[in-house]
């Protein structure tokens, strides 16, 4: 089955929609307007009921179909903020707020949800109930998890959690996604290194932390060469460093800060483990203090199996077989979805943004020709898995 063909009488006002959000991004919880211009529209297509202010910015609409004996609810999500991006894209719609804009796509996936709804209240063919899920601060903010916290799950009898974010390079018209692990934990690291400072002429006087910091940041390295079993996945990447205030002085401390991710909760464990006891007996080592701060943010991604089969049905129906990869290599970028499919079952799908600029890239904008494609998947999953008797 192609693009359904009710997708052909909204577009125009889903393309003016996306850019809309586009021209205007905003951050994390501070999504203030775009969740009223959600709700607003939801309420306008009669969508039955439609819940604000839910983690904070989160909108939730609910619809029923024709019957509701099923007693099932399916919750469908999209995330709606930006990121503190400066534009470079030279688009018509592009941001007006400097230092923010949609570079990952979010708009795009806000769009797309909506225009599920408008379809799904048209047709209302399928037994149960949908959730659609607007979720603030992905990007890292753990909106999910807030959304969750405030209660979703107990406030709404949600079943089975699905996701859909775009991916550059994936051809337009095509889908992907995969079992198991499938986007990394998200860690931050904060390494402090107390030394003792002095005269740059004088090192023999000091502890000298930058020195301690550069065996360090080699040694981490080993945790992945050496440490993790090589058909594991990590990665341990040392991004910031501060230390001093003038170039002939040797300064009292260093602190480093960075990310770890992996694709499983043991090897998270373990990296957080050794990369303890390298700061520690390191900076012992040269006489100086080491103390890590581990932060973990989100955790491993995980697809259901059956999740999977589900969405790849859904997807197939659009798309077509053939353009479905079903064995999606996993990514170790991070996203708070996990948070979701760690209470309930249900999958993740990429969906094929085209050849464009990658994700979190000045230059990045989402592709309007994609909006029917993921339309069409999300009210195809919902006649799918509620179908009409």
């Amino acid at each position: 089955m192609p693009i359904e063909n009710w997708t052909a009488r909204y577009l125009d006002e889903l393309k003016e929609f996306r850019h809309d959000l586009h021209r205007n991004p905003e951050l994390l919880y501070d999504v203030h307007r775009t969740a009223q211009r959600v709700a607003a529209r939801l309420r306008e297509a009669g969508v039955d009921e439609v819940h604000e202010g839910i983690g904070g910015t989160g909108v939730v609409g609910i619809i029923y179909g024709q019957s509701r004996s099923s007693g099932r609810m399916i919750g469908l999500r999209a995330d709606m903020d930006a990121l503190p991006i400066l534009e470079a894209t030279g688009a018509e719609w592009a941001s007006q707020v400097p230092g923010k804009m949609h570079a990952c796509g979010h708009d795009g996936h806000t769009t797309m949800l909506l225009g599920a709804a408008l379809g799904l209240v048209e047709s209302r063919a399928f037994d149960g109930g949908v959730a659609l899920i607007f979720q603030p601060a992905e990007e890292g903010g753990a909106g999910a998890k807030a959304m969750l916290d405030d209660g979703l799950l107990q406030r709404f009898p949600i079943q089975e959690f699905y996701g859909m974010h775009n991916r550059p390079g994936l051809p337009l018209g095509t889908f992907a996604t995969g079992p198991g692990p499938q986007m990394g934990s998200v860690d931050e690291i904060i390494i402090s290194i107390e030394g003792r400072g002095g005269h740059a002429a004088q090192p023999h006087a000091t502890v000298d932390p930058v020195v301690v910091a550069a065996a360090l940041i080699q040694a981490t390295q080993a945790i992945v060469a050496r440490n993790l079993d090589p058909l594991q996945s990590a990665v341990i990447s040392i991004t910031q460093m501060t230390a001093g205030d003038a170039f002939n002085v040797i300064p009292q401390t260093v602190t480093l800060r960075g990310t770890v991710r992996t694709l499983d909760e043991p090897t998270r464990d373990m990296v957080e483990k050794r990369l303890r006891e390298l700061t520690e007996s390191i900076s012992a080592g040269f006489g100086a203090v080491g103390t890590l701060s581990y932060l973990r943010h989100y955790p491993v991604m995980s697809n259901s199996e059956v999740g999977v089969d589900r969405a790849v049905a859904a997807a197939g129906e659009v798309a077509g077989a053939a353009h479905v990869d079903a064995a999606m290599v996993p990514t170790l970028g991070g996203e708070d979805f996990a948070f979701m499919l760690n209470e309930r079952p249900g999958a993740m799908i990429m969906i094929g943004n085209g050849d464009s600029a990658p994700l979190h890239h000045p230059r990045f904008d989402f592709n309007d020709d994609v909006i029917p494609w993921g339309c069409s998947y999300w009210t195809a999953l919902v006649r799918q898995r509620m179908p009409l008797v």
